[in-house]
C-alpha cells in the first residue's frame, strides 16, 4: 500500500485562522492539499475538541495543527487507528520532551478517546474528522492542539505544557519537526503492521487495570479501563467481572 508524500513534507503557517481543521477542510474539498500535508497556525480563534468544546492555543506559544491525510484502503470500521496512531505521535514527542529534561516519560498517557495527559494535567487534544467511501476512509484530517510553551493555567483547569512539564522553553519548530517525524511513523505502521499500532496506544492508556468513575447513559458508573478496540469503544470491566465495550457517546470518565 502506497504512504503518499511524508507527513510533514509541505506545511502552511497561518498567522490566524478560526480553526486548522476548517481550513484543511475547505481546501481539501477543492481539492487543493496532498497527502501529509500540514496546517500549522500562530493564532487559533475557534479550534474544537470532542463534543463541541473550544480549544484554546497561546499565540505563538502553542501548536495547532491539522495534517491531510488521504489513506488508499483503510476501512472505516478501523478508522479509530488514525486517533490511535495521532496520539501515539504526540505521546512520543512528549515522553521525549520530559526524558531530554531529565523528568518521568511513564508519567505521559493517553487518555480514551484521545486526550494526552502528563501525569492527571491534559497536555494535548486531538479531533479527527474523516470523509467515508464505499467503506472505506477517503480523506482525514487530524487536528491536534499541543501546550509548547503556555503557563499560567488555574490549578482547576487542569492543564500543563510541555514547557511547564519540563521546566524548559521549547522551540515549535522543533516540536513540530519531531511531531511530523512521529506521525509518518505511526501512520506508515498502521498501514503495515496495524496491531503494533493498537498494543502500543493500548500500553500508554491511562488508567488501564485501574477503576475509575464514569458516568454510563448519565448514571454514575465505576469501572476499569481494559483496552479500546478499532472502533474506538473503550472496553472496560466492571468489579463482578463483567466486560462491556462502549461508545462515547454512553460512557464519559467523571471529571
Amino acid at each position: 500500500m502506497k504512504t503518499g508524500p511524508v507527513i510533514g513534507h509541505e506545511v502552511i503557517r497561518l498567522d490566524a485562522v478560526d480553526s486548522t481543521n476548517n481550513y484543511a477542510a475547505d481546501r481539501l474539498a477543492r481539492q487543493e492539499l496532498r497527502h501529509g500535508t500540514a496546517i500549522v497556525a500562530m493564532e487559533q480563534t475557534a479550534g474544537r475538541g470532542q463534543r463541541g468544546r473550544q480549544w484554546d492555543t497561546a499565540k505563538g506559544l502553542d501548536l495547532a495543527l491539522s495534517v491531510v491525510l488521504l489513506p488508499e484502503q483503510l476501512a472505516a470500521m478501523e478508522q479509530f487507528g488514525l486517533a490511535k496512531a495521532a496520539a501515539l505521535a504526540v505521546h512520543d514527542v512528549v515522553a521525549d520532551c520530559l526524558a531530554q529534561a531529565g523528568a518521568d516519560p511513564s508519567e505521559v498517557r493517553i487518555k480514551w478517546p484521545n486526550d494526552v495527559l502528563v501525569g492527571r494535567k491534559k497536555i494535548a487534544g486531538i479531533l479527527i474528522v474523516n470523509e467515508l467511501s464505499g467503506g472505506l476512509v477517503a480523506s482525514s484530517i487530524v487536528g491536534i492542539g499541543l501546550n509548547v510553551n503556555s503557563r499560567g493555567w488555574p490549578q482547576e483547569h487542569g492543564a500543563t505544557s510541555v514547557a511547564l512539564a519540563t521546566g524548559r522553553p521549547q522551540d515549535l519548530d522543533g516540536v513540530l519537526g519531531r511531531l511530523c517525524g512521529r506521525m509518518e511513523h505511526w501512520w506508515c505502521t498502521l498501514l503495515q503492521a496495524p496491531a503494533r499500532v493498537a498494543a502500543a496506544y493500548t500500553a500508554c492508556l491511562w488508567a488501564r487495570d485501574r477503576f475509575c468513575n464514569f458516568t454510563l447513559d448519565g448514571e454514575p458508573f465505576n469501572a476499569r479501563p481494559l483496552d479500546v478496540d478499532g472502533t474506538g469503544r473503550l472496553l472496560v470491566e466492571t468489579a463482578d467481572g463483567v466486560v462491556a465495550a462502549y461508545h462515547l457517546d454512553r460512557l464519559r470518565f467523571q471529571r
